[in-house]
């Protein structure tokens, strides 16, 4: 029940940071045309060790936001955002890259994402059995 609190408070905290606060004017009214030619894509990412978002405490958080430019706080967001836009933001078509070799040393990390890809609602969880396990997969999606 902590761990859960904890990664709300971080998560939270980190949308707030990205998004600012939810008030009145911030919310579109129904029927009102978008802002923008692009649909919003901005993702809050997370990682800790753990098998599950749950029991895990979090070690790191990062925005992503793809569209109209790659930005935020992830280290590498150009990458990350091709490849996402490589599998249509399908988190489940992330593989490993080819020729990357892990130990088989089980120490598992958690992934969630949360947010929004192209005016679509994302909420992903992943485990992997260790840090090298995530971050060869998808490339550089998970590697922060």
């Amino acid at each position: 029940m902590r761990n859960t609190a904890r990664w709300a408070a971080a998560i939270g905290l980190t949308a707030a940071a990205v998004c600012g606060p939810l008030t009145g004017a911030a919310v579109a009214a129904p029927g009102a045309a978008p802002s923008s030619l692009y649909a919003p894509s901005v993702l809050v990412m997370t990682t800790g060790h753990g098998n599950d978002a749950a029991t895990a405490t979090p070690e790191r958080a990062v925005t992503l936001t793809c569209a109209p430019t790659a930005s935020g706080t992830h280290p590498a967001a150009v990458q990350a955002c091709a490849e996402l836009r490589g599998t249509g933001g399908d988190f489940e078509a992330l593989k490993p890259s080819p020729g990357v070799w892990c130990t088989k040393l089980y120490d598992p990390v958690v992934v969630t994402v949360q947010g929004v890809w192209q005016g679509k609602r994302v909420d992903y969880e992943r485990s992997f059995g260790n840090a090298c396990m995530r971050d060869a997969t998808g490339g550089g999606v998970f590697a922060f």
